[in-house]
């Protein structure tokens, strides 16, 4: 009987069969903390819970800003649970240099934002080719729960202004629940000036400005369980300081 020769190929380099494969898409979600120690297991466990079912390829890039309460503690421990693979610990600065993903989702950490809407992001994005994805509570079925009226009417009132004064384009400029091409939010980062609740409103107004593409969800927002909320009068202050150099400037 002829003997039978198997011959086998060469084994291929991982640079070899990255170039034959379609990069699968990695979206890494920018956490930045401060005195979050008893949110920050919950939103954490939410988000691996949303990206495992949905079969997303993730890190959580949690960011501390040099929280007092402990939170750089509680993130070291959630690290040690989920890997270093998931979850990554950096200085605020160093952010976006740590990101490995092709996307970037920027969302609070207080649990305002649910993770549940981040696959109608992904969806969103790949239905348009968008650039920008930003959630929104002023559009479809979106809304905010917890807020006492006058919160609600700062909101509403910070949101009419922009839209009367910047004509961004977006139903929503001072929300920060968005998902942005990597490319494209390092763009922006280099164009924007602000800080704060402002910096918000700068990206939609200089992503329009660079013709970049913004697709928007409904969300809900959900006032914080724990904590204290970092809106003030100095803030109101200086979010209408800068509206009106954006205003004049753009």
């Amino acid at each position: 009987m002829a003997s039978l020769e198997v011959r086998r190929s060469p084994p291929r380099s991982r640079r070899e069969l990255e170039v034959r494969s379609p990069r699968r898409d990695r979206y890494s979600v920018l956490l930045p903390t401060y005195n979050e120690r008893e949110n920050l297991p919950l939103i954490v466990w939410l988000l691996v819970k949303s990206f495992s079912e949905s079969g997303i390829n993730y890190e959580i890039i949690i960011i501390d800003d040099g929280s007092p309460d402990g939170t750089r503690d509680v993130a070291e421990q959630l690290q040690e649970i989920y890997g270093s693979d998931r979850i990554v610990r950096t200085a605020y600065i160093h952010g976006m240099k740590h990101a490995t993903g092709n996307y970037i989702i920027i969302m609070d950490a207080d649990l305002s934002h649910h993770p549940k809407f981040i696959p109608e992001f992904i969806r969103k994005q790949k239905e348009g080719n968008f650039d920008i994805v930003s959630g929104t509570r002023y559009k479809g079925s979106g809304g905010v729960y917890g807020w006492d009226l006058k919160r609600k009417i700062i909101s509403r009132g910070a949101n009419f202004l922009t839209q009367i004064l910047l004509r961004p384009g977006a139903s929503d400029l001072t929300g920060s629940f968005r998902l942005y091409r990597k490319e494209v939010l390092e763009k922006l980062i280099e164009k924007c000036v602000s800080k704060g609740y402002v910096f918000q409103m700068e990206m939609i107004v200089r992503a329009r400005q660079l013709n970049y593409t913004i697709g928007e969800v409904p969300i809900s927002f959900v006032d914080r369980v724990y904590g204290e909320s970092k809106l003030g009068g100095n803030e109101i202050v200086s979010f209408l300081k800068g509206l009106l150099t954006l205003f004049a400037t753009t």
